[in-house]
């Protein structure tokens, strides 16, 4: 009579490890999509698809942004959840690898933005400085502006003042009756909580010379880069949190893809000698 086998040669890949893999890639998947989905919608709506060198900074569109984080996100969450799903050791192993890169772009970038700080805040304040060139030219970058100085409380780069560099603030048109010269965007304005209609004409002539009025009580003087420092140093045990917790979910994806492929590269050694 013949012996039966062992138990343990008998055992499949954990199951646990493989449905937990899958599961948390198919969120990403979904994400992915939807972020893809809606660079690709914005594009359309602005017609960028028909006239690509309309787009005046790649990097700062939000659109572009929305499309390749969304790319990334989804060719990532589609090669875990089906390379766990199949056992696919291929996907799994380029799940893996681009999760590393990206894992440890993220560090290498959180640590050399630390060391040069005065750099990166350089450059963030020529970011916005584009932005604000750019305006009135994308409705996209308008709306993150926008977003930007009503939620940190803030107007331009380093100052208010940076808002001349763009044609339809700038002080010199004033000269040829344009009615924004020498002012600000609504978003710069301080709202008052009995408002409920948007006042977008509340931010005009605020930076003239022969302004009378008390500009301080008008419009947030700050500017966004000195309001997000003052932001992130005050919140800053929850962002750390948040990129702690970013970090662990990243090691943990790689450690249960690796963990998979061992099971899987078990199993097949057990067939081959079976």
């Amino acid at each position: 009579m013949a012996k039966r086998r062992p138990q343990q040669d008998e055992s499949e890949v954990s199951l646990w490890v493989k449905y937990l893999l899958f599961g948390f890639n198919v969120i990403f998947w979904v994400a992915g999509g939807v972020f893809l989905g809606i660079g690709i919608w914005a594009w359309t709506e602005k017609g960028t698809f028909g006239n690509i060198t309309s787009l005046t900074n790649f990097v700062l569109d939000p659109a572009f942004i929305f499309i390749i984080v969304g790319a990334v996100i989804f060719i990532l969450g589609f090669s875990g959840c089906i390379g766990a799903l199949r056992e696919n050791v291929f996907l799994l192993r380029f799940y893996s690898v681009v999760l590393g890169i990206i894992f440890f772009a993220e560090l290498a970038i959180g640590i050399l933005g630390f060391l040069y700080k005065d750099w990166v805040q350089g450059q963030i304040e020529d970011g916005i400085t584009n932005i604000i060139v750019n305006y009135r030219e994308d409705p996209d970058l308008q709306d993150l502006i926008d977003g930007i100085q009503q939620s940190l409380k803030c107007c331009g780069g380093a100052s208010y003042e940076d808002w001349n560099v763009n044609v339809y603030f700038n002080c010199s048109m004033a000269s040829r009756g344009a009615r924004e010269a020498c002012g600000v965007p609504y978003s710069c304005c301080i709202e008052a909580e009995t408002e409920e209609v948007v006042n977008t004409q509340c931010g005009y002539d605020v930076r003239k010379p022969s302004y009378d009025g008390v500009r301080a009580d008008l419009i947030y003087e700050q500017g966004c880069v000195p309001a997000f420092k003052e932001w992130l140093e005050t919140n800053l045990v929850i962002v750390g949190a948040i990129a702690i917790g970013i970090a662990l979910l990243q090691i943990c994806g790689i450690c249960f893809a690796h963990n998979l492929i061992n099971d899987i590269k078990e199993q097949k050694a057990k067939w081959r000698y079976n």
